[in-house]
């Protein structure tokens, strides 16, 4: 508890009050009184600093990505078509990319809740489902194929709407410099 007080903005906040006003005293403008003045300071510092933020949700990021990374292991060795075990690297290719942005996900609550719900149940059912019918079975029904090749593929184009929502800013921005550099040769 103490280490992470001495690491934390209000202490740092303190610690630049308390040298302003030894500073003050350097400079001959507190006298005797000095002491009082530091810790004065000191105190304003710290109670003015903001406090540290408070995550009540944890961050999942780190558990979803290695979930993602021990699914399409899983998949690897799985009896699963060729073609829907590419699909589901590559939709965990998408997934991990917006995972290892946590801070970034996490100021868009709406956002976060559809990674999650991807990467956390909706890729993991599907995948689950079809690798829980008996290998004949499978095998006689071409329909369980193509119900998964369906799944994924909605699954695939679901995280791609929700990466163009992710990085909407930085196309925007990208767009804005285009149209400022033609403009500026015009």
């Amino acid at each position: 508890m103490m280490l992470r007080y001495l690491g934390s903005t209000k202490n740092l906040a303190g610690c630049v009050g308390g040298l302003i006003g030894v500073g003050l005293y350097l400079t001959g403008v507190a006298g005797w009184f000095w002491p009082f003045v530091v810790a004065a300071l000191y105190a304003a510092g710290a109670l003015l600093a903001p406090g540290e933020k408070v995550r009540l949700v944890p961050d999942t990021s780190v558990a979803l990505r290695q979930s993602l990374d021990e699914l399409e292991a899983a998949v690897s060795s799985s009896r699963m078509p060729a073609s829907s075990v590419d699909t589901v690297r590559r939709i965990a290719v998408v997934l991990r990319d917006l995972l290892s942005q946590p801070s970034r996900l996490a100021g868009d609550p709406d956002l976060q809740h559809a990674v999650v719900r991807l990467a956390g149940t909706d890729l993991p059912l599907s995948l689950e489902t079809y690798l829980n019918l008996p290998w004949w079975f499978a095998a006689r029904r071409a329909s369980a194929d193509s119900e998964l090749v369906a799944q994924l593929d909605l699954l695939e184009a679901e995280a791609h709407r929700v990466a163009e929502r992710f990085y909407a800013t930085e196309v925007d921005r990208q767009a804005d410099h285009t149209r400022y550099l033609r403009d500026r040769d015009a």
